[in-house]
């Protein structure tokens, strides 16, 4: 844990020092903006669980079958849970406590790209229903696997959370390099897992870095006096 506490500590002091702190997100119209952002997280994760289990509903009909797919045909299924659940999971509580902690500036921004995130993809969850890809890796029965199965993660195929969340992350933190390039390989490692584990079509991993790309710029189209408080801070760095 010391290790990461350094590793965060280092990538904060990248920057030029910023006098922004977490009590500065609570004042005045930033403490409106953030309840804001809240209650849009909460409702996106709320259609997310119905989405996620109507998917997991419609995947018992009789109508909802495996398709062949180009990469997994010639993949052999490797068990990599420990990635793809510990890692995952490990991955979101980390994320948070570096955005609230060290870098509160984002923590607006970040929480409505998010909501926006899983409110669309679990639109897309809800339009097709094909099979999951057969002899896929399941969940176990640890305590992290029943919360990654409490939270729905192991069901809806399109497209990989595993993938596009981080580079979401990556596209929000473009402008401090270390973080941008921590992000992008948590994505591409999500993303090998999520394959080699067959709980994801080829075409809901490469979909992805699309997808949060796509939900990146329409998030700075709704939340840009969010996304300035970043701008604001991003002018000051060394690149």
């Amino acid at each position: 844990m010391m290790d990461i506490t350094a590793y965060f500590t280092a990538i904060s002091n990248m920057t030029t020092e910023d006098s922004f702190t977490l009590r500065d997100v609570f004042r005045g119209e930033r403490l409106s903006s953030l309840l804001t952002a809240l209650t849009l997280l909460a409702g996106a994760y709320v259609i997310e669980h119905f989405a996620n289990a109507y998917a997991f509903e419609y995947s018992l009909r009789s109508t909802s079958n495996h398709v062949g797919d180009l990469i997994l045909d010639n993949l052999q299924v490797i068990d990599l849970n420990f990635i793809i659940i510990e890692g995952a999971l490990t991955t979101i509580v980390l994320g948070t406590l570096f955005v609230v902690f060290f870098k509160p500036r984002y923590l607006i921004f970040t929480l409505k790209a998010i909501a926006l995130f899983t409110a669309i993809r679990a639109l897309f969850i809800s339009l097709t229903h094909v099979g999951i890809y057969p002899d896929h890796i399941v969940p176990g029965h640890g305590l992290l696997d029943s919360i990654y199965m409490y939270l729905n993660f192991e069901t809806g195929l399109f497209f990989s959370g595993h993938t596009g969340l981080p580079f979401l992350m990556a596209l929000i933190f473009w402008q401090i390099p270390k973080v941008r390039y921590l992000f992008l390989a948590v994505s591409c490692v999500g993303g090998i897992a999520v394959l080699l584990a067959h709980v994801h079509y080829s075409i809901d991993v490469f979909a992805a870095p699309f997808m949060a790309y796509s939900i990146y710029r329409i998030a700075r189209y709704l939340f840009p006096h969010d996304h300035a408080l970043i701008e604001s801070e991003s002018s000051r760095i060394s690149v």
